[in-house]
């Protein structure tokens, strides 16, 4: 019943990034403010995935807006298996280490600082540090199982 009635729901598409041994990132829906002050976010991550071992023991990660141009970033980033850093990736080493992607409408990095259970998966809290908001174009959404753009 949950899958079946969130499908209806559309949600913005961003891409979830952290580095450890070596980097990690997964495509999200699951983003959301939680608070101005200070300013806080989170997100929910499986803990069967591959991301979460990096994940559970980052102290920063890196959350990216996408925008509808994207669709084979979030792809791929959503992909199992997929080397998600490999090109036609573009990305660089940005704040605490932090893999930034290139080309995203936006960006932050964040300090974890909790990470709640919650069934098989956890809900990460993190509190911003920097960020970027200056990027081109209209943001790439999830509805019904697919990627989609914004309409007018």
């Amino acid at each position: 019943m949950l899958r079946s009635v969130f499908r209806r729901h559309a949600s913005g598409v961003a891409v979830v990034t952290a580095s450890g041994e070596y980097p990690v990132g997964f495509t999200a829906t699951s983003v959301s403010s939680v608070a101005a002050e200070p300013p806080l976010i989170s997100f929910g991550v499986g803990t069967g995935s591959s991301s979460w071992p990096v994940v559970a023991g980052a102290e920063h990660v890196g959350i990216h807006i996408l925008g509808e141009h994207q669709q084979e970033l979030a792809a791929t980033f959503a992909r199992s298996g997929a080397d998600r850093f490999a090109a036609p990736t573009g990305w660089r080493s940005g704040p605490e280490g932090v893999p930034l992607l290139d080309g995203v409408l936006a960006w932050l990095v964040c300090r974890v600082v909790a990470r709640v259970p919650a069934g098989d998966h956890r809900i990460v809290i993190a509190e911003v540090v920097t960020g970027d908001p200056a990027g081109d174009g209209r943001p790439l959404l999830y509805h019904q199982g697919r990627f989609n753009a914004l309409r007018d």
